[in-house]
């Protein structure tokens, strides 16, 4: 079955009249810009690829991370190695003092405790509760006196007042007045009030029903056919208009697009016929053959031969170290001897030198510091 697109509504002859021209134009606007934009995204990318990719690595990245490796990582491990090592310095000396302080504080301060406070504490304790007792009996008698005195004068005195001379005033003084005054005066004045609230209320309902109905004749039923008649249509046809161009310029932009990539292969094609080929050929035919001949009969044996120059330097080098060492052993037993001379010609008797300066032999001997040292003895003369 073919693949039918679902039913649409019925278009308006607005609709059919302006869809083709402006497909027509948009599509003659949209083409060189669409090409542009191809051309210019076309260049960032390579750009991108070719100059700032690189650039970056050759400026952060490769920076950054060797940074890192050879630098911070190492300095890191230092930093944490000693700070582990102060850690441990540090907790050692906090186990330090808090035994010192456990010996010398603590332990002096709790017997303190256990031994006196708490016995002079107890007998306090005991002191004050005796004391409390007998001064709680005390108040207590004479809260119990004070308390009738102050009933008597401030409890009874006032009652006894309110109910002979205050209520009985008060009663007939205010109460019966004020009751008559509310049935007979306040009540039927409230009644005529109320009956004309409700009479001003009306008319006042009345003016407000009029005033809506003459501002409904004359500014919401020409508001409303306003609307009706000339903002409806005319925001539909826009609406219409709007639509249709927003449809032309989306597919004139994906035609733009094919003619776009049509055009960008055309160039690719050529671009490689004239220029990509030829280089390839003279590369593959010319420059691979040229380099491989360089790399095998130059840069080969010039590498062997520095390699070999190398290692004879190498052995020169170690050669001459080998001799000055050499030379710098002589010369120092040669300042030593001269030295155990000169002194053997002022006192008469050999240098009294530290033992730890001199090599230990099998006939050195560390008894006295004027013995000669003892021959040595070989196995066969001993077996002999």
């Amino acid at each position: 079955m073919e693949n039918r697109s679902a039913p649409q509504g019925p278009e308006g002859c607005l609709t059919v009249a302006i869809r083709i021209p402006v497909r027509i134009v948009v599509l003659v606007l949209v083409v060189p810009v669409r090409l542009v934009w191809d051309l210019l995204a076309t260049g960032a990318k390579a750009l991108r690829r070719t100059v700032l990719v690189p650039l970056w690595r050759a400026l952060v990245v490769i920076p950054f991370g060797w940074s890192y490796r050879s630098v911070l990582t190492p300095l890191g491990h230092a930093t944490a190695w000693l700070a582990a090592l102060v850690g441990a310095g540090i907790a050692a000396l906090g186990r330090g003092v808090a035994r010192l302080a456990a010996t010398l504080v603590v332990a002096p301060i709790g017997w303190l405790f256990r031994s006196v406070l708490t016995p002079l504490g107890r007998a306090v304790a005991w002191a004050v509760k005796t004391l409390g007792g007998g001064l709680a009996w005390v108040l207590r008698m004479l809260g119990a006196g004070l308390g009738r005195v102050l009933w008597a004068a401030f409890v009874w005195t006032p009652a006894t007042l309110w109910r002979l001379l205050l209520q009985p005033l008060l009663h007939y003084g205010l109460h019966v007045p004020g009751t008559w005054l509310y049935r007979h005066v306040l009540t039927p004045l409230g009644h005529a009030t109320a009956l004309l609230g409700k009479a001003v209320g009306a008319g006042l309902l009345a003016v407000a029903r009029g005033l809506g109905a003459l501002v409904v004749v004359l500014l919401v039923v020409p508001v409303v056919w306003l609307y009706r008649h000339v903002l409806t249509p005319l925001g539909r046809a826009l609406v219409v208009v709007v639509r249709e161009v927003g449809q032309a310029v989306g597919h004139a932009w994906r035609i733009a697009g094919y003619v776009s990539r049509a055009v960008g292969r055309g160039f690719k094609w050529l671009g490689w016929n004239l220029v990509g080929r030829p280089v390839r050929r003279v590369y593959v035919v010319l420059l691979t053959p040229a380099g491989h001949w360089v790399r095998d009969a130059v840069l080969r044996p010039a590498g062997r031969a520095a390699l070999v120059v190398g290692r004879a330097v190498g052995e020169a080098v170690r050669g001459a170290g080998r001799a000055a060492r050499e030379a710098l052993a002589s010369a120092r037993e040669s300042v030593r001897t001269a030295r155990q001379e000169a002194w053997r010609a002022l006192v008469g008797g050999p240098p009294r030198e530290r033992a730890g300066h001199r090599a230990r032999t099998l006939g050195s001997t560390t008894t006295a510091s004027g013995a000669v040292p003892a021959p040595e003895i070989s196995l066969r003369e001993t077996e002999g």
